[in-house]
C-alpha cells in the first residue's frame, strides 16, 4: 500500500465564548483537517490544532509544514508510522500539531486495515474513559456558575479549573465552586505557568483544604529545577502535574530524572501524535509517574485519538479531552468517534478513528 496524495482543509467552528487562561485569551478556534489517500482505496483523516504560545506554530505556518509533508509522503507506506515520524523529524524540528495530523491519519488507516478501532490498535481493551470539563478564568461568581452548570445540568463529576493570574481570586473561585458542587466532585487546577515557586508553595495548603486533587504547571515550561523544588517541598496531598514542560520523550525523561512531577499531561499536538504520546506514557509508567491526556482547542478527530490513547495505556489514568464542547451548541458538529453521557466517554467500535468527515 502506498500514499497517493494528501488533502488539507481548514476546519472552523465558533467558540461559545472567549476562553481565558493565565497566558492569554483564546477567542477563535481554527484547525486543519487532512485526508491521506492510498492506492488501496483506504484513507485516513487527521487534524492539527496549532497554538502559538504552546506549540510554536501559527495556523499559517502549520499549513506550510503540512504541504511539505504532503509532498514528501507520496509513495510512502502508510502503515510504517515509525518511518513516517523519522521522515517528518528529518524535514523539520518541532511543529507537533502538523506531525500529529499525519500521525492520526496513519493510525486511522492502520485501524481500517486491521479492522480495529485505534484504541485496540494501541493495545487497549476498555472503550470507556472518564473525562473532565474545564472552567476558564473569569470572575469567581461566573466560574461558580459554570461549575454548577457542568455538574448539575451536564453531569460532569471532574472539574478542571484554570488559575494563575491572582492567587486570591483563585482561592475565591475554588471556594465558591467547592461550596456549590459538594465534596464528591473531583477538582484539579491548571495554573498555565502563572505561579512562582513561592506562590505555588503558598497555594498548595489552601488547595488541599478545598479538596483539590492535582495542580498542573505552576511554573514556566523551562523551569524543571523549580518544579523539582516544589515536588520536594510539597507536604500536601495535592498531586503535581507538568504540561507545557512535557513536549517530547526527552522532556519526559528529564522530568523523571529530576523527580519534577507526579503526573504528566500528554497532548498530542505537543508531542506529534499517538506514536510519541504512547512512548511518553511508557516512560512515565517506568518512572512511577501517572499521566493525563489533555487537549488544545481541538475537533473530534484528535479528541478521539486522545481518548483512544487514554483507553490504551495503563499509565494514563486521567482525561482532559473536552475542547469540542466549547463551540457554540456544545459540539463541533463532527459525527462519530465516541458517545458521551456526562463525563463518561465510550469509544465506538468502528475501525480506525471512526469520525465521519466530508472531503
Amino acid at each position: 500500500m502506498k500514499i497517493t496524495g494528501v488533502k488539507i482543509e481548514k476546519f472552523s467552528a465558533p467558540l461559545a465564548a472567549p476562553f481565558r487562561v493565565a497566558f492569554g485569551t483564546i477567542e477563535e478556534s481554527d484547525s486543519w483537517i487532512i485526508k491521506v489517500d492510498t492506492d488501496a482505496g483506504i484513507y485516513g483523516v487527521g487534524s492539527a490544532a496549532p497554538l502559538p504560545f504552546v506549540t510554536g506554530e501559527t495556523l499559517e505556518t502549520c499549513y506550510l509544514v503540512l504541504q511539505m509533508f504532503a509532498r514528501a509522503l507520496v509513495g510512502f507506506d502508510p502503515t510504517d508510522i515509525a518511518g513516517a515520524h523519522a521522515l517528518m523529524d528529518s524535514l523539520i524540528h518541532g511543529n507537533g500539531s502538523a506531525k500529529c495530523a499525519v500521525d492520526i491519519a496513519l493510525y486511522d488507516i492502520v485501524g481500517k486495515v486491521q479492522g480495529l478501532p485505534v484504541y485496540k490498535v494501541l493495545g487497549g481493551s476498555d472503550a470507556v474513559v472518564n473525562n473532565d470539563i474545564t472552567i476558564g478564568i473569569d470572575t469567581p461568581a461566573n466560574m461558580q456558575a459554570a461549575a454548577e452548570r457542568y455538574v448539575f445540568e451536564k453531569g460532569f463529576r471532574i472539574l478542571k479549573v484554570k488559575t494563575g493570574i491572582r492567587l486570591s481570586d483563585d482561592i475565591d473561585a475554588l471556594s465558591r465552586i467547592r461550596a456549590s458542587v459538594g465534596g464528591d466532585v473531583r477538582i484539579r487546577i491548571d495554573a498555565n505557568q502563572g505561579y512562582t515557586v513561592e506562590t505555588a508553595l503558598q497555594a498548595l495548603p489552601e488547595f488541599e483544604k478545598l479538596g483539590v486533587d492535582a495542580a498542573e504547571q505552576f511554573l514556566p515550561w523551562w523551569d524543571f529545577d523549580g518544579a523539582a523544588e516544589i515536588m520536594a517541598k510539597n507536604k500536601t496531598s495535592v498531586k503535581l502535574m507538568l504540561d507545557e514542560s512535557i513536549h517530547n520523550i526527552y522532556d519526559a525523561r528529564r522530568a523523571a530524572a529530576l523527580h519534577c512531577a507526579d503526573f504528566y499531561n500528554i497532548k498530542l499536538m505537543k508531542c506529534g501524535g499517538l506514536y510519541y504520546g504512547a512512548q511518553i506514557a511508557d516512560i512515565a509508567g517506568g518512572a512511577g509517574v501517572g499521566c493525563m491526556v489533555g487537549c488544545m482547542l481541538e475537533n473530534k478527530i484528535s479528541i478521539t485519538a486522545g481518548i483512544s490513547l487514554v483507553a490504551a495505556k495503563s499509565a494514563i489514568v486521567e482525561a482532559d479531552c473536552d475542547s469540542f464542547m466549547f463551540y457554540k451548541g456544545d459540539d463541533d458538529g463532527m459525527v462519530g468517534g465516541f458517545t458521551r453521557d456526562g463525563g463518561v466517554f465510550t469509544l465506538l467500535e468502528k475501525p480506525g478513528i471512526g469520525v465521519e468527515v466530508d472531503f
